[in-house]
């Protein structure tokens, strides 16, 4: 159970520092509690100790670069919108992977034909989707998500969606888990990776983790000192191909936060390199 120092990780949940939380309005406009409203500059502020603000931002991809060699990190995942992740992705792609997102899936049509864009463009190798941060909110089995997940199909790409109960003050409704077994069962091609927890239904999460084998889980917006322990011993007996690392930063933890936590969880030895680099190199095709 020792954690292999110097093993390359893949990172599916990387951003960059920014000046202002202005990138977070979507979720505040939303929010109708005060703290959210007008303490917080960002939106689940309340759940971490120490959120990274005191980033340089001057030129944000080498920060983020450098903080991924200081921690063995051989590639990230990261947003195509924003200067920073487009300098990024022209300068550095043997290191940025980029994803898609799906910023409103009321707008059906014009959502699978952005989707198809950054296909195209930028080459994307996964879709995002935030279902407690849309507005109207849509719902992981809302049939307006049906086209996104059999574009993603269409594709060849996986979606990663937050599910479980959401760090800002909004609605949990749209992310129940229970919902992600409707999803695969109407498509049983989609690569479907969960984000942020699955908490407080990680138990379930497992059993469906177990149920469809397209159906995976990631640990973003977790330190590693709160993986659920259904999680970890999912991994540790029938799940060792289906746990994926993906890190928050610079949104809520520091990467020295995660790392310094990281050889503390018991994962058995032969868990790591698939949990820190081999599942998500397979779900995001990189040896193709």
């Amino acid at each position: 159970m020792t954690f292999p120092h110097g093993q390359p990780i893949i990172d599916t949940m990387m951003g960059f520092p920014t000046v202002g939380f202005e990138q977070y309005d979507f979720i505040r406009k939303q929010t109708k509690d005060r703290q959210s409203q007008q303490e917080f500059q960002f939106p689940a502020e309340y759940m971490f100790k120490h959120v990274p603000k005191e980033l340089p931002t001057e030129d944000p991809v080498s920060v983020t670069l450098h903080e991924m060699d200081r921690w063995s990190i051989e590639k990230a995942l990261i947003g195509v919108t924003g200067e920073s992740a487009q300098l990024a992705l022209k300068r550095h792609p043997d290191r940025f992977i980029p994803s898609g997102n799906v910023d409103d899936p009321n707008q059906v049509v014009e959502t699978v034909r952005q989707i198809k864009r950054d296909y195209e463009e930028y080459g994307i190798r996964a879709v995002g989707a935030f279902p407690a941060g849309t507005f109207p909110q849509v719902a992981i089995n809302d049939k307006k998500m049906y086209p996104v997940y059999a574009t993603c199909v269409e594709l060849g790409i996986p979606i990663f969606c937050c599910a479980g109960v959401p760090g800002p003050r909004l609605k949990f409704e749209p992310q129940r888990v229970e919902y992600i077994d409707e999803v695969m069962y109407d498509f049983p091609d989609l690569v479907f990776v969960t984000r942020h927890g699955c908490e407080p239904w990680e138990e379930l999460a497992v059993k469906l983790l177990l149920k469809w084998p397209n159906l995976y889980y990631s640990t973003s917006a977790f330190a590693p000192k709160y993986y659920p322990q259904k999680v970890i011993d999912f991994a540790n007996t029938r799940g060792a191909d289906k746990i994926i690392y993906a890190g928050y930063f610079p949104m809520g933890l520091s990467l020295e936060r995660i790392m310094t936590d990281m050889p503390n969880v018991p994962f058995r030895d032969e868990v790591w390199p698939k949990f820190l680099y081999e599942n998500a190199a397979r779900v995001l095709k990189l040896d193709r």
